[in-house]
C-alpha cells in the first residue's frame, strides 16, 4: 500500500502544480475583461471579446483544462487507504 499511496501523492503534487499554472493562464483574461472564468463560460460569446474567436477559444480551452484538473485533484484527494 505504501507504493500506491506514494504514487497518488506524487500525482496530487503534479496536479496541484498544473492547476496553479492553469490559473495563471486564465488570470490575464479575467483581469482584461473584469469577470471570472465561471461567468465567462456561462455569459460570454466570441463576439464579446476584443480578440474574437481566437481569444474565446484560448480562454475557454484553458478554463476547461482548469476544471478537469480540479476534478481529478478532488477525486485523488478522496482516496482513503485501509
Amino acid at each position: 500500500m505504501p507504493l500506491v499511496k506514494a504514487a497518488v501523492e506524487s500525482e496530487i503534487a503534479r496536479l496541484e502544480l498544473a492547476l496553479e499554472e492553469a490559473r495563471q493562464r486564465v488570470k490575464p483574461f479575467e483581469t482584461r475583461y473584469g469577470i471570472s472564468s465561471e461567468r465567462f463560460a456561462t455569459d460570454m460569446a466570441a463576439e464579446d471579446l476584443a480578440g474574437r474567436d481566437d481569444e474565446y477559444i484560448q480562454w475557454a480551452g484553458e478554463f476547461i483544462l482548469l476544471q478537469r484538473l480540479q476534478t481529478k485533484l478532488q477525486n485523488l484527494r478522496r482516496i482513503r487507504y485501509g
